[in-house]
């Protein structure tokens, strides 16, 4: 009996143990807030400019994008109204093998195109892509999302001067973003 007793609190002890590593384990899934007080879309996005090819210099690291340079985007207007999202990278390294994710977009009404919800997996529309600032001949855009903690800037080249680099991550800096989370990414 008194052996049944002691097994107890040492069941409850290994459970709880176990729930905390869990709890910690799914914690570093999550990535950093880099802006507690993200802003909404600075101006409207007229999506026919905004379609086309983006290549990404910089990003909040995150779990889908982990390992990947030589990132790109390409955004198209389809037929039903969507928009088809075609996202690439190299996967370890720049010679590494090709990995893309097809998928399709949503403009949130009221948003001055400026705010979509995307879907890459089935028929729900659920992350959010907000157009927080872009170029007034749309040469480069700041992506974001109301956590703060997913951050995008792009450009149409894949290798911008020092003074576009310098330029985007002072106005990312400006809409709150911490710039020393920016992961630069390599092309």
């Amino acid at each position: 009996m008194k052996l049944r007793r002691a097994a107890l609190p040492l069941a409850l002890i290994s459970m709880t143990v176990m729930a905390l590593m869990a709890t910690a384990a799914l914690a570093q899934l999550r990535p950093p807030v880099g802006n507690r007080a993200v802003p909404q879309p600075a101006k409207p996005v007229d999506i026919g400019r905004y379609a086309g090819l983006w290549y990404e210099m910089g990003r909040y690291e995150n779990s889908f994008e982990r390992g990947c340079e030589a990132v790109s985007a390409e955004y198209r207007m389809r037929d039903d109204g969507l928009i088809q999202v075609v996202n690439a990278c190299r996967q370890r390294g720049l010679d590494g093998p090709i990995k893309m994710a097809k998928g399709r977009a949503v403009i949130l009404p009221g948003s001055g195109n400026a705010k979509l919800k995307v879907s890459f997996f089935g028929p729900f529309f659920i992350g959010d892509y907000w157009v927080l600032d872009h170029g007034d001949d749309y040469d480069w855009s700041i992506v974001g999302e109301p956590s703060g903690r997913f951050l995008w800037l792009l450009t149409r080249s894949a290798e911008p001067s020092p003074t576009m680099r310098a330029m985007l991550e002072s106005r990312a800096r400006e809409l709150g973003y911490d710039t020393t989370l920016i992961r630069p990414t390599l092309h």
